[in-house]
């Protein structure tokens, strides 16, 4: 029965991701707010706004999934992601998309967390919580390959119209809803926490204050997240800087993200091989070239380091969310993962918009540069202090 219920439960939380990944509207994403009068600065200032949107609920909807149920959270945020993009499809400026991305942020932050602390408990009510991170990389993987597949659809669908996309995007939006309405909540041996501001400080408190491993995992785990979403964003100024020709966005767009999702699925053999610790050091030194490489050089003779930025991202993300998923408790799950997600989107508010700003003001190699920069010296904080950390403990 209990193997049932994962069962039942997987395939629901793979339509999840595909609805959430089969991003028609990303290989044309910038070009469609050229096409709508706005520059690169306020492209990553909507983006900022839609990370600082789930900001804004990001633990509290954690907390609420541990205190509610996961399915209860996810639904929600299945409907506003419907709602979010049929805004978009019939808006035609800034405020308008920002109008959006507010939505989209809110329903994001309520199945942000949710989704992966559902998928851990039926796990461990089947007994098979040590697949973790084998289907966690799965679930990644159908996510890239839903994104890379819908990267052709959408680039066939904005040479005929920039706005077809959208439109395409809030039907694909709306088959989450009856996936998130028909899970079923794991019943796993913890309780429930109580509902309450105090206990949600609480929570955040333990996660990064009293539980030093899982403060440092966290934040390597964030600054891991922000700078992969951040090279998200710059993809498509580097492919305008080379004179890409627009019909090729879709299929470039489309290789990539193939690479996330077989990165992902192998992910868990890359650990195996190399060792935790190892297999996070090589990751930050692969992202940091990507960033650096990608600005300095100009032609397509940087594309094969942006190809190792991606296949690193696809192998970080399950490793990583998998060292705080054995460390969390139970009860608090889903909030735990929302920090994580707080924070990604915290440091992508503050230094997207920067970011922006340099591409406008100075050039895409000084961002890209700057970002690189950034990052490394991040990541190599927080690593060296998780290091000496877990070896103490």
């Amino acid at each position: 029965m209990k193997n049932n219920i994962l069962n039942h439960n997987l395939i629901r939380l793979y339509i999840l991701k595909v609805s959430h990944w089969f991003m028609l509207v990303m290989p044309i994403v910038v070009l469609f707010y050229k096409e709508n009068g706005l520059n690169v600065s306020q492209v990553f200032i909507l983006q900022s706004v839609y990370s600082l949107s789930i900001v804004l609920l990001e633990i509290p909807s954690g907390y609420f999934a541990d205190a509610l149920g996961r399915k209860n959270t996810i639904f929600i945020g299945a409907v506003l992601g419907f709602i979010g993009f049929a805004i978009y499809s019939i808006s035609y400026g800034f405020w308008g998309f920002l109008m959006a991305e507010v939505v989209l942020g809110f329903g994001q932050s309520m199945i942000s967390g949710a989704d992966s602390a559902l998928l851990y408990d039926s796990l461990v009510d089947a007994k098979q919580q040590d697949r973790y991170i084998k289907h966690e990389g799965r679930m990644t993987s159908i996510g890239n390959f839903a994104e890379a597949s819908a990267g052709i659809l959408g680039g066939l669908l904005a040479a005929v119209s920039i706005r077809y996309p959208y439109y395409g995007q809030t039907l694909v939006a709306l088959l989450a809803v009856p996936a998130a309405f028909t899970l079923i909540e794991p019943k796993t041996e913890h309780n429930r926490l109580e509902l309450g501001w105090k206990q949600i400080v609480d929570v955040v408190r333990f996660a990064l204050v009293k539980n030093l491993r899982l403060r440092w995992n966290i934040l390597l785990s964030s600054v891991v997240g922000a700078s992969t979403l951040t090279m998200a964003w710059f993809v498509q100024p580097w492919l305008i800087r080379a004179d890409t020709p627009v019909e090729a966005y879709g299929a470039i767009w489309t290789a990539l993200n193939l690479l996330v999702g077989v990165a992902a699925m192998f992910a868990y053999r890359v650990e195996l091989k190399l060792g935790r610790i190892r297999t996070t050091g090589v990751l930050i030194l692969f992202l940091f070239l990507g960033f650096i490489m990608a600005g300095f050089i100009r032609s397509y003779w940087a594309m094969p380091f942006i190809v190792i930025f991606y296949l690193a991202r696809g192998v970080a993300t399950p490793i990583l969310k998998d060292s705080i998923n054995r460390i969390a408790p139970a009860p608090m799950r889903a909030t735990i993962l929302s920090v994580r997600n707080f924070i990604i989107r915290i440091i992508f508010s503050v230094w997207g918009p920067f970011y922006g700003w340099l591409t406008d003001r100075w050039s895409l190699t000084v961002a890209l540069t700057t970002a690189g920069f950034i990052f490394i010296i991040l990541s190599i904080l927080t690593f060296i202090v998780l290091f000496k950390v877990e070896r103490e403990d």
